[in-house]
């Protein structure tokens, strides 16, 4: 059975007294609300995961991811973060490939192969983010490049390894745009996704794979996304800054 997610990428935002505030407030909702199908994880800036990690430490409904990793192990690499370290502090999830990663910092797919493996290497989950931007999107061959992103990066594990990652699909076009792909076309890029990872591997991976959406998932769209039937979950953004829109886009994912 695939595992249901809702996950909030905080990004750069926050202060530490407003991280714990709000995960203060988002615990306490989960309990009031029992949703206890979903698996939620939060992902904050790198200097208030140690903190966050204790602060929830013993409850079993939410979770502690690292925004990003270095592609290295260890080394002379100032300002990286290594995959271990985040794992000697609890961590339990990286977000790998992220489009503002491939963007802002030319992460190549030869270097998020890297940071998968490190990920993998160190017993904790990643979340690989792949997606179009709206020029892929105009041209026809959003297909076709989905298909390379995947193909150059994560079809390159073994299926034991690849059964242990989550898929997160971004069209790029509608992140932080206020714009939302419809329940049609994320619908159409989940189940080709899936049959990619059919033609790949072999069928009960592809039905056992979770694929997030994550392009401006909000309370207002999360309930017509989350129907449908390969969309496992959400990778949200601004919404995830505020815990009763979070909260309300939880309850929206189906059991």
């Amino acid at each position: 059975m695939r595992k249901k997610i809702v996950a909030g990428n905080w990004k750069m935002n926050l202060l530490k007294d407003e991280a714990q505030a709000l995960t203060a407030e988002i615990l306490g909702m989960l309990h009031d609300e029992e949703l206890r199908h979903v698996n939620v994880i939060l992902f904050p800036p790198f200097i208030f995961i140690n903190t966050l990690i204790n602060h929830v430490a013993g409850e079993k409904r939410i979770s502690i991811g690292a925004q990003n990793c270095s592609d290295k192990n260890y080394g002379a690499y100032t300002g990286e973060v290594a995959a271990a370290m985040l794992k000697s502090v609890g961590c339990k999830y990286v977000l790998v490939g992220h489009s503002e990663r491939r963007l802002y910092y030319n992460e190549t797919n030869e270097i998020l192969l890297e940071k998968t493996n490190q990920v993998l290497s160190n017993q904790m989950t990643a979340i690989f983010c792949f997606g179009e931007t709206l020029k892929d999107r105009e041209s026809g061959k959003y297909f076709e490049l989905l298909k390379s992103q995947l193909s150059e990066t994560v079809f390159n594990l073994s299926s034991d390894d690849f059964s242990k990652i989550i898929l997160a699909y971004e069209p790029v076009w509608a992140i932080g745009t206020g714009v939302t792909a419809s329940p049609e076309q994320a619908q159409e890029i989940h189940l080709f996704v899936r049959s990619l990872i059919k033609e790949h591997f072999n069928e009960s991976i592809a039905n056992n794979t979770t694929i997030l959406y994550g392009g401006s998932c909000n309370d207002q769209n999360a309930k017509a996304l989350f129907s449908l039937n390969d969309v496992d979950g959400g990778l949200i953004g601004g919404a995830s800054l505020k815990s009763r829109s979070f909260i309300n886009i939880i309850k929206e994912l189906p059991s």
